[in-house]
């Protein structure tokens, strides 16, 4: 069985790796997590840029108004699945407030940074990065499926099984809405408004 392109891409590669490392470290010592994370992202922030040109097919107006939709209905989709979980006293609820105490923004500068570097790195680099560079050598639904497995599994070291099954479904999301319309502005967008909501509307704790 041969090896996929994208799977010889020794930027791709390295750059995973670089996730995973910062990924690692940031999640190793939670006290300083904003910390490391904002520096996390800063850096494949740049190793993006450098590596990929931003992508934006589309008009002001119709990112604006998909990004604000779409993620509406992405937090929609979380609102219900944790009212499952709720209802059906599944064994999450506990994981889902210990994640709340451990990960929410609790300052003005954590809220600043999530929504101007964490949230555009974050789909800067797994979408407008990763994905992208696995699309040039496969097809639009192996491509999304790959980088939110990818996605998912820089996530492991939260140490909890909810955190990286978010992003899962976040990362299908978000991956199908960018190479439907291929503008990074856009699924940055519907990211901060999910962020929106799950940390400030409406959090699910």
């Amino acid at each position: 069985m041969s090896i996929p392109t994208w799977g010889t891409d020794k930027r791709l590669i390295l750059g995973f790796l670089l996730s995973h490392l910062l990924l690692f470290l940031t999640f190793h010592d939670k006290s300083i997590f904003w910390y490391i994370f904002t520096a996390a992202m800063l850096f494949l922030i740049s190793y993006s840029i450098f590596h990929e040109a931003i992508e934006n097919e589309t008009s002001l107006i119709t990112y604006l108004s998909l990004g604000i939709l779409s993620g509406v209905v992405l937090f929609t989709i979380f609102f219900a699945g944790s009212w499952l979980i709720h209802t059906l006293n599944l064994p999450f609820s506990n994981e889902i407030a210990k994640l709340y105490k451990q990960l929410s923004p609790t300052m003005l500068w954590h809220y600043i940074v999530l929504f101007l570097v964490i949230i555009p790195g974050e789909e800067v680099f797994w979408r407008g990065f990763i994905q992208k560079r696995i699309q040039k050598g496969a097809s639009t639904g192996t491509a999304v499926l790959v980088s939110s497995v990818l996605y998912a599994s820089a996530h492991l070291y939260s140490g909890s099984v909810m955190l990286p099954l978010a992003a899962l479904v976040s990362g299908l999301f978000w991956g199908y809405l960018y190479t439907w319309k291929k503008s990074l502005p856009l699924v940055i967008v519907s990211h901060i408004v999910f962020d929106l909501f799950l940390f400030i509307i409406s959090p699910l704790n």
